[in-house]
Protein backbone atom coordinates (compact mmCIF):
# COMPACT_ATOMS: atom_id res chain seq x y z
CA UNK A 1 0.00 0.00 0.00
CA UNK A 2 1.18 3.16 -1.27
CA UNK A 3 1.81 6.49 1.28
CA UNK A 4 0.32 8.86 -1.19
CA UNK A 5 -2.24 8.84 -3.44
CA UNK A 6 -1.92 8.37 -6.73
CA UNK A 7 -1.73 11.61 -8.54
CA UNK A 8 0.52 12.60 -5.43
CA UNK A 9 2.71 9.74 -6.26
CA UNK A 10 2.88 10.49 -10.20
CA UNK A 11 3.75 13.73 -8.97
CA UNK A 12 6.98 13.01 -6.79
CA UNK A 13 8.46 10.59 -9.40
CA UNK A 14 8.26 13.52 -12.22
CA UNK A 15 10.44 15.30 -9.89
CA UNK A 16 13.29 12.85 -10.16
CA UNK A 17 15.76 13.81 -12.37
CA UNK A 18 17.19 11.51 -15.20
CA UNK A 19 20.64 13.95 -15.42
CA UNK A 20 22.55 16.22 -13.87
CA UNK A 21 21.62 14.74 -10.49
CA UNK A 22 23.30 16.29 -7.55
CA UNK A 23 26.05 13.43 -7.13
CA UNK A 24 27.01 14.41 -10.91
CA UNK A 25 27.23 17.85 -9.95
CA UNK A 26 29.02 17.18 -6.76
CA UNK A 27 31.68 14.57 -9.27
CA UNK A 28 31.71 17.13 -12.13
CA UNK A 29 32.80 20.17 -9.65
CA UNK A 30 35.43 18.22 -7.94
CA UNK A 31 36.59 16.15 -11.45
CA UNK A 32 36.75 20.76 -13.04
CA UNK A 33 38.73 21.99 -9.57
CA UNK A 34 40.98 19.22 -10.35
CA UNK A 35 41.55 20.63 -13.86
CA UNK A 36 40.05 17.87 -16.03
CA UNK A 37 37.70 19.04 -18.82
CA UNK A 38 35.11 16.77 -19.87
CA UNK A 39 31.97 16.52 -21.75
CA UNK A 40 28.36 15.70 -20.46
CA UNK A 41 25.78 13.29 -21.60
CA UNK A 42 27.10 12.96 -25.19
CA UNK A 43 24.66 11.50 -27.55
CA UNK A 44 26.63 9.89 -29.97
CA UNK A 45 27.86 6.94 -27.15
CA UNK A 46 25.79 4.44 -25.94
CA UNK A 47 23.87 5.38 -23.23
CA UNK A 48 24.46 8.82 -22.65
CA UNK A 49 27.41 8.47 -20.49
CA UNK A 50 27.24 11.01 -17.26
CA UNK A 51 30.46 11.98 -18.07
CA UNK A 52 33.51 11.75 -20.83
CA UNK A 53 37.09 12.16 -20.04
CA UNK A 54 37.83 12.24 -23.70
CA UNK A 55 41.83 12.83 -23.32
CA UNK A 56 41.89 9.76 -21.35
CA UNK A 57 39.66 7.39 -23.27
CA UNK A 58 36.75 7.41 -19.88
CA UNK A 59 33.44 7.46 -19.29
CA UNK A 60 32.01 7.95 -15.94
CA UNK A 61 28.64 6.88 -15.16
CA UNK A 62 26.94 8.05 -11.95
CA UNK A 63 24.59 5.53 -10.99
CA UNK A 64 21.80 6.30 -8.26
CA UNK A 65 21.50 3.44 -5.48
CA UNK A 66 18.00 2.98 -5.54
CA UNK A 67 17.84 2.79 -9.91
CA UNK A 68 20.61 0.90 -10.43
CA UNK A 69 20.46 -1.90 -7.36
CA UNK A 70 23.28 -0.88 -5.17
CA UNK A 71 24.10 -4.34 -3.85
CA UNK A 72 25.85 -2.93 -0.93
CA UNK A 73 23.52 -0.14 0.00
CA UNK A 74 20.61 0.44 1.71
CA UNK A 75 19.06 2.49 -1.24
CA UNK A 76 19.04 -0.53 -3.05
CA UNK A 77 16.53 -2.30 -2.36
CA UNK A 78 12.83 -2.97 -3.94
CA UNK A 79 10.07 -1.25 -2.75
CA UNK A 80 7.34 -3.63 -1.23
CA UNK A 81 4.42 -1.86 -2.97
CA UNK A 82 4.15 -3.19 -6.57
CA UNK A 83 7.27 -5.04 -6.04
CA UNK A 84 6.47 -7.14 -9.93
CA UNK A 85 6.74 -3.96 -11.53
CA UNK A 86 10.26 -2.88 -9.68
CA UNK A 87 11.49 -5.86 -9.82
CA UNK A 88 10.75 -6.05 -13.81
CA UNK A 89 11.92 -2.39 -14.26
CA UNK A 90 15.59 -3.05 -12.19
CA UNK A 91 16.03 -5.89 -14.04
CA UNK A 92 15.48 -3.89 -17.69
CA UNK A 93 18.02 -1.26 -15.99
CA UNK A 94 20.77 -3.76 -15.34
CA UNK A 95 20.24 -5.23 -18.89
CA UNK A 96 20.46 -1.98 -20.60
CA UNK A 97 23.73 -0.99 -17.99
CA UNK A 98 25.53 -4.23 -19.22
CA UNK A 99 24.72 -3.79 -22.63
CA UNK A 100 26.30 0.06 -22.68
CA UNK A 101 28.96 -0.93 -20.91
CA UNK A 102 29.73 -3.84 -23.01
CA UNK A 103 29.94 -1.52 -26.45
CA UNK A 104 31.99 1.22 -24.80
CA UNK A 105 34.85 -1.55 -24.04
CA UNK A 106 34.31 -2.49 -27.61
CA UNK A 107 34.60 1.13 -28.54
CA UNK A 108 37.85 0.96 -26.57
CA UNK A 109 36.28 3.60 -23.68
CA UNK A 110 37.62 2.54 -19.87
CA UNK A 111 34.36 2.71 -17.81
CA UNK A 112 33.66 4.13 -13.97
CA UNK A 113 30.56 3.14 -12.37
CA UNK A 114 30.56 6.07 -9.25
CA UNK A 115 27.89 4.90 -6.78
CA UNK A 116 25.93 7.88 -5.31
CA UNK A 117 26.61 6.81 -1.59
CA UNK A 118 29.98 6.94 -2.65
CA UNK A 119 29.97 10.54 -4.04
CA UNK A 120 27.93 11.53 -0.62
CA UNK A 121 30.62 9.17 1.62
CA UNK A 122 33.64 9.74 0.52
CA UNK A 123 34.44 11.59 -2.60
CA UNK A 124 38.05 11.63 -2.14
CA UNK A 125 38.15 7.78 -2.75
CA UNK A 126 36.08 8.03 -6.39
CA UNK A 127 38.25 10.53 -6.85
CA UNK A 128 41.82 9.01 -5.92
CA UNK A 129 39.81 5.74 -8.28
CA UNK A 130 39.43 7.99 -11.28
CA UNK A 131 43.27 9.27 -11.02
CA UNK A 132 44.46 6.12 -10.85
CA UNK A 133 42.55 5.16 -14.04
CA UNK A 134 43.45 8.24 -15.64
CA UNK A 135 47.06 7.51 -14.95
CA UNK A 136 47.49 11.22 -15.12
CA UNK A 137 51.01 12.45 -13.85
CA UNK A 138 49.81 16.17 -12.85
CA UNK A 139 48.18 14.34 -9.98
CA UNK A 140 49.95 11.52 -9.09
CA UNK A 141 51.42 13.27 -6.34
CA UNK A 142 48.49 13.46 -4.62
CA UNK A 143 48.46 9.23 -4.62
Amino acid sequence: MDIWPKQKRSEVMSKIREKNTKPEMILRSALHKLGYRFRIHSKHLPGRPDIVLAKYNMIIFVHGCFWHQHKYCTEGRIPSTNSKYWEEKFSNNAIRDKRNKKALRKMGWKVIIVWECEIEGKIEKVMLRIIRKTKSSKFMKYI
